[in-house]
């Protein structure tokens, strides 16, 4: 199906509130099994938020220089005010939910409605209150990095299907060490206070089956972690995910408003991905946005030529709960229009909520940080990118360390010769800082969460762009 949004009702006049053509548009084909939803170039208003739920549903502009939606609502008043589940006065809007939002349309239905009731609801794969999955088989010890593991029952699972695999955390909180790269520094610290962490728990990664052969399962990609018995580790079902979709060519301009307070955004956001696997969005910007990219329990999608403009923002990019083995690449963050108003603040690349296997690659930030904004991520990657680092990251004490183990940073190429977040060596445990310039430390000054050795490594310090090969993740690629 290949559906044009003027045909639906979408005029490119600046004034006719076209939401509801464009969404009448995407549900047809999705109705129709999938399809691609054509924006002609002009400038189309939208008074209500973009919604893709079905699956193998591609949005397409003309070109983000040709094609803008102009959104003159933000999503406090579209859907209502969202406290975040640790209580206070917080708005969740500040790091959740888009003007366009791809969520599989089941998830995202009971997700609003539990914001409507005020249940503040957990946002992933396993439904509002996390229970909402099932056993497929319990799994057998297996290394990190291993392609297969062994199952208990392999009747359920067939090649191409898509299942979590649960790891839970044990009273000693191995699970965390182990993620933390284990030994005497994670062993030591402190883990029962961390309870916004612990919350984050059990770790659900999203994998596709390969090939079933007896007990033996092969998956699509290696283990992120150890299984072992003490986490209780099994492949469990999950919601219906959203997959094959996309939004490509276009601009999303939110009306200009002041910037708010910082986690008092009202949510001019740009566009998430939310319980979505294998979906992306290429050749976008979003401009005067609160948060702009978002993965939300997302895993295996791409961003690819995005871009951060207007006048500023809270989180330029975030990847939380539970995103994993996501790439953004060719991205840009602007230059903010207008100053930072009093009491606001702008992290930058964002990951936190027991994020892995993330790579931003090949990109501008002409302001932001690399905001590892504690919920211990571990294991992502941040190579060829220019960065002014002029953020801040973020992150409750109660949501543990800053950084899990085996983060990279490599060919990273620092404007303003400030160290906070880009040289980790005395920060992330088994880390690797390759290929940064020169840079000292002032303004955000953090301390290792770890005591101890952090096995980390730092090589071609005070270079700019001299190692080989220059971007870390197109080498792996091409191995």
């Amino acid at each position: 199906v290949v559906a044009d949004v003027r045909a639906y009702g979408a005029v490119a006049d600046g004034t006719t509130d076209c939401a509801p053509a464009i969404n009448r548009a995407i549900a047809a084909a999705g109705r129709a099994g999938g399809g691609t939803v054509l924006i002609p170039p002009g400038t189309f208003r939208i008074d209500g938020l973009i919604r893709i739920g079905h699956s193998n549903v591609v949005l397409r502009g003309a070109g983000s220089d040709r094609t803008k939606l102009y959104a003159t609502r933000n999503l406090t008043e579209l859907i209502g005010v969202y406290g975040s589940r640790y209580g206070g006065d917080k708005s969740s809007w500040s790091w959740a939910g888009g003007l366009i939002w791809l969520a599989p349309t089941a998830r995202w239905d009971s997700l609003v409605a539990a914001i409507k009731d005020k249940a503040w609801p957990f946002e992933g794969w396993t439904g509002n209150k996390r229970d909402e999955w099932e056993t497929l088989t319990t799994v057998a010890p297996a290394t990190r990095g291993s392609w297969s593991v062994t199952v208990a029952d392999p009747r359920p699972l067939k090649p191409g299907r898509l299942v979590l695999l649960r790891l839970a955390d044990d009273a000693d909180h191995t699970l965390l060490e182990h993620m933390s790269g284990g030994g005497p520094g994670p062993e030591a610290y402190y883990w029962d206070d961390k309870t916004k962490l612990t919350s984050y728990v059990p770790y659900e990664w999203p994998v596709r089956i390969a090939r079933v052969r007896g007990r033996k399962v092969t998956l699509e990609r290696p283990l992120p972690l150890d299984v072992r018995p003490e986490w209780d580790p099994r492949l469990t079902t999950h919601v219906e995910p959203l997959t094959g979709s996309g939004v490509e060519g276009l601009t999303l301009e939110a009306v200009e408003t002041p910037q708010s307070p910082h986690l008092l955004d009202k949510g001019y956001n740009g566009v998430v991905l939310q319980c979505a696997y294998d979906c992306w969005v290429d050749d976008v910007t979003v401009r005067h946005v609160d948060n702009g990219f978002g993965f939300v329990a997302a895993s295996a999608c791409t961003l690819r030529r995005t871009r951060v403009a207007g006048r500023g923002s809270h989180h330029p990019y975030f990847c939380r709960e539970g995103s994993h083995d996501n790439l953004v690449e060719d991205f840009t963050i602007e230059q903010r229009t207008v100053p930072a108003p009093p009491n606001t603040q702008l992290h930058g690349i964002n990951v936190e909520g027991l994020s892995s296997y993330n790579v931003w690659s090949r990109g501008d930030l002409r302001m932001g940080t690399f905001d590892s904004h504690r919920g211990l991520p571990f294991a992502n990657v941040r190579t060829d990118i220019t960065v002014d680092n002029n953020g801040r990251h973020g992150g409750d004490a109660s949501a543990g360390p800053l950084f899990g183990a085996r983060f990279t940073h490599w060919n990273i190429r620092v404007t303003n010769g400030r160290a906070g977040l880009m040289k980790i060596d005395g920060l992330a445990p088994y880390s690797a800082t390759v290929g940064v310039n020169e840079v000292t430390e002032f303004d955000q000054i953090d301390v290792p969460d770890f005591t101890g050795d952090l096995h980390s490594r730092l090589e071609l310090y005070g270079t700019t762009d001299v190692v080989r090969p220059r971007n870390l993740y197109e080498a792996q690629r091409d191995l």
